[in-house]
């Protein structure tokens, strides 16, 4: 077998470093797209967080206003259960 002429052994190589690059190149652009993917996800979640930890502190704040009014409630019931004891204490004399 004789050996291919130098233009077409060259034309071979440089057709073969081509579809080299363009692979390097669909590569390198998938791994953009799923880092970037990946940045939005992140961004989300960071939004995500934010909302969160406000809802959060609201729920804090309105349980802490529904412990000092259950505290008032229970104050006011001992009070008026106290003075049903004195009066039918009285009532009762």
């Amino acid at each position: 077998m004789l050996d291919s002429p130098p233009l077409e052994t060259a034309t071979r190589r440089l057709t073969a470093a081509l579809d080299q690059l363009e692979a390097a190149v669909e590569r390198r652009l998938a791994q953009e797209r799923q880092e970037a993917g990946l940045e939005a996800q992140v961004q989300a979640l960071g939004v995500d967080r934010a909302r969160l930890a406000a809802e959060l502190d609201q729920m804090r704040h309105r349980a802490d206003e529904l412990e000092g009014v259950n505290r008032d409630v229970s104050h006011r019931l001992a009070v008026a259960m106290e003075t049903i004891r004195t009066v039918l204490g009285e009532a009762g004399r």
